[in-house]
């Protein structure tokens, strides 16, 4: 109970809220690292998904290639980060991090909505195209909009691997909420350590959460009720 009672006068404690280095900060910080990769992340694999899938070629060879950033190690993927950045001039932190993220979330992005694309139902797609509709008409009013649900799913996905994720960057001097879980270990500040553990699972329960509402709030109910 003494160290449980730690952590809770650590974040009792108002110079922890406070400052460039505070709670407030360090999850802002957090979200603007998650929130760029995953809408990096949404560019690149969104549009060769819903060709692929649309059209059903090569999508099983994409969706493999994909799926060679979920056989990475998160700290492999980070060095080969430190490789592209420092060269490039982009220093530490921010940017190998970045660089790291985005390759992990890329694959359900690609694979759910490839999957979400193709599993629509062929009838009602070539009923479309007998009704004069282009193959775009189709994709934007059809076979979108019936795929929506696993489409968000597989972005909630990778919005909570991301988030989850985003702390290694300050094993790279990245900022963030892992700066309180680095710091903590490196002080052998055990108390900081664990309620950086915290703060990172609330956000990343927060994450879930909210993903959760937006695809209630997005997909109407007749959708959603379909198996």
């Amino acid at each position: 109970m003494s160290f449980l009672g730690e952590v809770a006068r650590w974040f009792a404690d108002p110079e922890n809220w406070q400052g460039p280095h505070g709670i407030p900060v360090r999850i802002l910080e957090h979200l603007e690292l998650s929130g760029l990769a995953i809408a990096i992340a949404v560019v690149i694999a969104a549009p060769i998904a819903l060709y692929l899938g649309h059209t059903g070629r090569g999508g099983f060879i994409a969706i493999n290639v994909a799926n060679i950033g979920r056989a990475l190690p998160s700290f492999a993927l980070i060095g080969l980060g430190l490789l592209v950045a420092i060269p490039l001039g982009l220093g530490l932190g921010f940017w190998p991090t970045m660089f790291a993220l985005v390759p992990l979330a890329i694959p359900p992005i690609l694979t759910n909505t490839f999957v979400a694309v193709r599993e629509v139902d062929r009838d009602v797609v070539d009923a479309a195209r007998g009704m004069g509709l282009t193959e775009r008409q189709i994709l934007r009013s059809i076979e979108i909009p019936l795929g929506l649900p696993l489409i968000l799913a597989g972005i909630r996905t990778s919005a909570v691997n991301v988030v989850a994720t985003a702390t290694l960057g300050a094993v790279v001097a990245g900022g963030a909420l892992g700066r309180f879980i680095v710091d903590g270990f490196a002080l052998r500040q055990y108390d900081q350590l664990v309620a950086g553990a915290i703060l990172v699972a609330l956000l990343a329960i927060a994450t879930e959460v909210s993903f959760g509402a937006l695809e209630r709030g997005t997909v109407p109910p007749g959708i959603r009720a379909t198996p």
